[in-house]
């Protein structure tokens, strides 16, 4: 039988804000967590795929057990990147009832750092942060986190590399006797030796129910493409999927590039996010994306973390990831909150060994995605060719005796005419291209 917030110790008017956010059954996950971080002391590695419900599973029992009576900083939790650190700062001043008096400071990077200092003056219990930005206020002394209770670390798995660090420089700087909770995706070599260096002996291992939770309702297939036809192959996937929204993840800041414009040439409503990007940008095309004003967002893996978008349809990996986690981390981002998801990767031949060994480590299955035939493509890109003319914007430089000429000449014509007419060219016109680029291809 599942449990009650009631059952786990949650307080009652922290329960009343959750039904008013319609949460009402505690994920597995929260199951297990909250009642030891309420109950005991231990330090607490939590394993739990992305989409189970790991900000509440810390941010409930953490909201009871800050002092109010106390001013000074109590708990730090670090997220890895601004957009999951939002989202959690988010999420916390949701969870937290109006007769709370628990202070929430968010710490990011990519915004102004003048305006965080001043906020640092007032009564701050809890702070979220990025590490970058968190080391620095550190470094110039704007911020005092020696008398810290809590330590969190949310998606552990993406700091233990790149931002190593500035996380061994904020530990220097926090107290040993402490509790640290630790939350991530993967148990990789890199993160036991973080449990090892940054946690006691006396920790509580957790885990989620691994088998569903992490992918539950995720359909994982690949397709086998060639190089040349890899964007037509994804062209006409994206034609499928009209007005569903979905993520195509790429591997570096150039493909995402590249992707995003090919995508726009071809009319998609399509937006796209990388680390180069200034945070404005990002969160402005992240808000568009969130508001349903465009349907595609091309991401790299880190530019992406912490999108907690309802009703992603599906992710593609146009690139397959270097890692495991960061394919836990990517499929994540559909099935959320219940829903159903689908996680097409896009393959060379030379990749395709490559399956079975993501099957084996994060126990998922994988179906073959029937690449569309060759008249399909072809037909699918004659649409995107229509679709072009259709949304092209009239060029105001023509003189009117140029378009009157013009008319001139297709005035006897039907609509219906014109449409065969300038279809039959263009087709003529395609094949004569594809038969060059066959010729070219035959000589080399």
């Amino acid at each position: 039988m599942s449990k009650t917030f009631s059952d786990l110790g949650i307080h009652q008017s922290i329960q009343n804000n959750l039904k008013d956010l319609k949460i009402s059954v505690p994920t597995d996950i929260q199951q297990k967590v909250i009642p030891v971080i309420l109950s005991q002391k231990e330090d607490v590695v939590a394993l739990a795929k992305t989409g189970t419900g790991k900000t509440a599973a810390f941010g409930l029992p953490l909201l009871q057990l800050i002092d109010v009576n106390n001013n000074g900083i109590q708990a730090i939790i670090l997220a890895p990147t601004r957009e999951l650190g939002q989202q959690i700062l988010s999420n916390l001043e949701l969870f937290k009832p109006n007769d709370f008096t628990v202070s929430i400071a968010g710490i990011f990077g990519g915004i102004p750092i003048k305006p965080q200092i001043e906020r640092l003056k007032n009564t701050t219990h809890i702070i979220v942060a990025t590490p970058g930005r968190l080391a620095d206020l550190v470094e110039r002394e704007a911020i005092n986190i020696k008398n810290i209770s809590f330590f969190i670390l949310d998606e552990a798995d993406e700091m233990v590399t790149a931002l190593k660090t500035d996380l061994d420089s904020i530990v220097k700087d926090i107290p040993k006797k402490r509790r640290t909770l630790l939350f991530t995706a993967t148990m990789s070599g890199a993160i036991k030796q973080l449990v090892n260096n940054y946690m006691s002996k006396d920790v509580v291992h957790l885990e989620a129910d691994m088998s569903t939770l992490g992918h539950q309702g995720i359909e994982h297939q690949y397709v086998i493409v060639e190089p040349i036809e890899k964007l037509e192959v994804l062209l006409h996937f994206l034609s499928t999927k009209e007005n569903q929204r979905g993520i195509i993840f790429c591997k570096t800041k150039a493909a995402v590039n590249k992707l995003a414009k090919n995508l726009a040439i071809n009319k998609f409503s399509s937006g796209a996010i990388h680390g180069s990007l200034t945070q404005g940008i990002r969160d402005r095309i992240m808000g568009q994306f969130r508001d349903g004003y465009i349907d595609i967002l091309v991401a790299t893996d880190l530019a992406a973390r912490g999108i907690d978008v309802k009703e992603i349809s599906y992710v593609i990996n146009y690139h397959l990831p270097d890692t495991y986690e960061a394919y836990v981390h990517r499929s994540g981002r559909t099935a959320r909150a219940g829903a159903k998801g689908f996680s097409l990767t896009i393959l060379q031949q030379d990749e395709v060994v490559d399956i079975a060994d993501f099957e084996k480590e994060l126990g998922i299955n994988y179906s073959r995605y029937k690449k569309a035939d060759a008249q399909s493509i072809e037909e699918n890109n004659t649409l995107l060719w229509a679709k072009k003319i259709f949304k092209t914007k009239p060029n105001k430089t023509v003189s009117e005796d140029l378009k009157r000429k013009i008319r001139t000449v297709f005035h006897h014509l039907t609509k219906e005419e014109m449409i065969e007419k300038v279809l039959a060219n263009y087709l003529a016109q395609n094949t004569s291209n594809i038969t060059k680029k066959e010729v070219v291809k035959k000589r080399k």
